[in-house]
């Protein structure tokens, strides 16, 4: 009986120590982030370096435009999404080719933004005209997800 309480032991010693320096790794890796948090959900931390996703925006500097009635378009996305995951790798470099500015709004770390924009699910793009929504794409579709957001671009954000 000795034996398996001491093997238990080891065990929970042995998990309680791979959290340790798993949590330690992620606080590591999020230090200096772009998100100005102390913490970082592991997805987003995975997400940091992807040159997918540099054009973040947080909530104060989103509101600040829209309140200045600037232009602006805004991907809402969530990095655990799977669609999100399939959409950003082709949304953002057509958006490059289309010299187009995409702001990059993370609802993992900024949960507000459902209820502030009224998304309702991810991914979703949204143009901003004088601070107003003119317009939304929701969703993505691996057979047209291109020529949508395409499409979307060129009408909105000339």
């Amino acid at each position: 009986m000795k034996k398996i309480i001491l093997f238990l032991v080891i065990i929970v010693a042995l998990f309680a120590g791979i959290a340790y320096v798993t949590n330690m790794q992620n606080k590591e890796k999020a230090e200096g982030n772009p998100y100005g948090k102390d913490e970082l959900n592991p997805a987003t931390v995975d997400q940091l370096d992807d040159p997918n996703y540099q054009n973040l925006i947080l909530p104060e500097e989103l509101e600040k435009k829209l309140n200045n009635k600037e232009d602006v378009t805004v991907y809402f996305y969530s990095p655990t999404c799977p669609h999100c995951q399939k959409a950003t790798p082709v949304l953002m470099p057509l958006a490059d080719e289309m010299g187009v500015d995409i702001v990059q709004y993370n609802l993992l770390e900024f949960e507000q933004g459902w209820d502030d924009y009224g998304i309702e699910s991810t991914p979703t793009l949204v143009h901003f005209e004088k601070g107003k929504e003119v317009d939304r794409i929701v969703g993505f579709s691996e057979k047209d997800g291109e020529a949508a957001y395409k499409e979307f671009l060129e009408k909105n954000a000339k």
